[in-house]
């Protein structure tokens, strides 16, 4: 008798992943056994209607990025596999959802980045700098609520506490550190980028600085990371403040990460 196989749990996530990136790629696709189809397609005709179509082509290869970084996050949890200092980033500034993000700048401004600016080694970098500023501030802001919930099986911290030994206090501490040359990087790159920048690039630059900024600002405020699945009272919740200096000074490329070591 033959047996059926053993169904691997990242399979019907990736497979699920394929549907939902072809209905967004094709617009007559049609999909019934998946309520969030509609909805992106009707997300992809307004882009359609509003940029053009080079514009809705990055977003879509984008979109493709960021699934590639969930299945690849969704694998890791699969097999209990905790990926290393260096594979992290390049993970999660995929799974962090940046890149489809990012990508909306140019319909929403209605600017269109030549593709001579846009796929410049430097402005990737820049791009995947201020993704990953705030993949980790994302991070940070979620550690106390994915603590309380056992759901911390891949964040800097895991990651730095697994293959390093470090406490949570000591994780935290060298996250910091790590995080806040990123941004330190960002603006050492963003200034050598900008006085060259014509209005296209320029408007891009300004959406990643806000981007950065904004970011920050809503994981401050936002009860995903603040509650308990309550909205919190702004008198019981303490929120995380600005530090007046970098915890780290650094503003060369992270060191003895290959993966991120060319920004």
């Amino acid at each position: 008798m033959r047996q059926r196989p053993v169904q691997h749990p990242a399979r019907p996530f990736s497979a699920l992943a394929g549907r939902v990136q072809r209905a967004l790629e094709a617009p007559t696709a049609r999909d019934e056994g998946e309520g969030f189809v509609p909805a992106l397609q009707e997300i992809g005709a307004a882009f359609r209607s509003l940029g053009s179509p080079l514009q809705v082509r990055r977003f879509i290869a984008a979109h493709r990025a960021w699934l590639s970084g969930v299945t690849w996050q969704v694998g890791n949890a699969a097999l209990g596999r905790m990926p290393d200092l260096d594979e992290y980033p390049a993970m999660r500034v995929l799974a962090a959802g940046g890149e489809p993000t990012f990508a909306m700048l140019e319909i929403a401004t209605g600017h269109e980045v030549p593709a001579q600016d846009m796929e410049r080694p430097t402005v990737r970098a820049l791009t995947e700098m201020a993704i990953m500023v705030a993949a980790l501030d994302n991070d940070r802001h979620s550690l106390c609520k994915e603590l309380v919930r056992g759901q911390t099986d891949q964040n800097v911290y895991s990651v730095l506490m697994h293959h390093q030994g470090l406490s949570l206090h000591e994780a935290v501490t060298t996250a910091t550190r790590l995080r806040d040359r990123v941004p330190l990087r960002f603006m050492e790159v963003h200034d050598k980028v900008r006085p060259g920048a014509g209005l296209e690039l320029a408007t891009h630059l300004q959406g990643l600085r806000y981007g950065i900024r904004g970011n920050a600002e809503w994981g401050l405020r936002v009860p995903r990371y603040l509650s308990l699945g309550h909205v919190p009272d702004p008198m019981d919740d303490a929120p995380l403040e600005w530090a007046e200096k970098p915890a780290d000074d650094d503003r060369s490329a992270p060191r003895g990460l290959p993966t991120v070591a060319w920004w």
